[in-house]
């Protein structure tokens, strides 16, 4: 059980009692998924409501001030990516607003309009079929990012929006979510840019304060120098997670067995039409109104101080960040 913090509460609860909460919860699952949902994440629909007031009371104890939504929808989310598990749904949501605050860099202002040319770029999009698992397919395309036009940071504010969208169904919150990433194109200009205590914030995030399934990262066309960017990865991946990392190279049919042919774009030799990547810019900047309600508000720790429990470290020093990228530099060069 988490310790007693000081943090602050807006939305529906006021005073630590709960009020009538808004959007009250109506289950969209099809009885497949329900019967998926109790086999994979011990959901049972009979003790959902029980089990997200479960949470809601333990917010309120542990986290009294803790501004956060606690609508059931909201909740179950963090219930299910961590399989009904009451103590690590907590932290789950303890740490997704922590690490709003541990990186100013990425979440303040954190709207689709401020990261638009990212998608104008091609850098990401989610292809529009689910696989045979009802998986969507997150493809990323880190080649089409040109250091010299943005930071990378505009990636990852770019990637976090687009988790933040996908998350909403709860087929995906059930399902998950796969990966695809090609690295055709990339190279030391790109891998540079990422160190240590970069890498370890991403991957932080992505294992500890999200509240999604990764199921598969399907690697493709990967250089010779994404060695030396995995190896700057792979030690803050936790072991389940570094093996569903899966490198294919250039072998479509290895890509195949993992996410088929036909929802793959013609790009990748499959036969769902060439890849489209304005159709989901246009989904993130429709949802413009929605993320300034859920980025541009008041910090959600104001005033608070982080306990040591807490994923979210502060920015290193200057004279780590030399070392480190010394050390990347070498590591990287290694692999040419």
């Amino acid at each position: 059980m988490a310790e007693e913090n000081d943090f602050t509460v807006a939305g529906p609860v006021v005073e630590n009692e709960v009020q009538s909460l808004p959007h009250a919860y109506s289950c969209t699952l099809t009885p497949e998924l329900v019967a998926k949902a109790r086999e994979e994440l011990q959901e049972k629909p009979e003790w959902r409501l029980r089990d997200v007031q479960a949470l809601r009371d333990m917010v309120l104890k542990d986290y009294p001030n803790l501004r956060t939504r606690l609508d059931d929808g909201f909740l179950l989310r963090f219930l299910r990516a961590r399989k009904f598990d009451y103590d690590k749904a907590l932290q789950l949501l303890v740490n997704y607003h922590a690490s709003r605050r541990s990186w100013p860099e990425v979440f303040h202002n954190l709207r689709p309009s401020t990261i638009k040319h990212v998608l104008d770029s091609g850098f990401l999009t989610v292809l529009p079929h689910p696989d045979p698992d009802g998986r969507l397919v997150l493809c990323l395309r880190p080649g089409k990012w040109r250091p010299s036009d943005y930071p990378f940071l505009d990636t990852i504010r770019a990637i976090y929006l687009t988790l933040e969208k996908l998350i909403q169904p709860e087929e995906t919150q059930v399902n998950g979510l796969v990966i695809l990433a090609d690295y055709n194109g990339v190279g030391l200009a790109h891998a540079s840019q990422l160190g240590p205590f970069l890498a370890k914030k991403v991957v932080g995030i992505l294992q500890d304060g999200f509240p999604i399934r990764i199921k598969a990262v399907n690697i493709i066309n990967e250089p010779r120098i994404f060695k030396g960017i995995f190896a700057i990865i792979k030690p803050f991946l936790k072991e389940k997670m570094a093996q569903r990392f899966i490198l294919h190279g250039s072998d479509l049919n290895s890509l195949y067995q993992r996410i088929p042919s036909g929802i793959l774009p013609e790009e990748y030799g499959g036969a769902a039409g060439k890849l489209n990547t304005a159709d989901w810019s246009t989904t993130l900047q429709n949802s413009e109104e929605e993320f300034v309600v859920e980025f541009c508000q008041p910090d959600p720790l104001e005033g608070a101080a982080l306990t040591d429990s807490m994923l979210f470290e502060g920015e290193p020093s200057e004279a780590q960040c030399d070392d480190s990228y010394r050390g990347v530099r070498s590591q990287l060069y290694y692999c040419y």
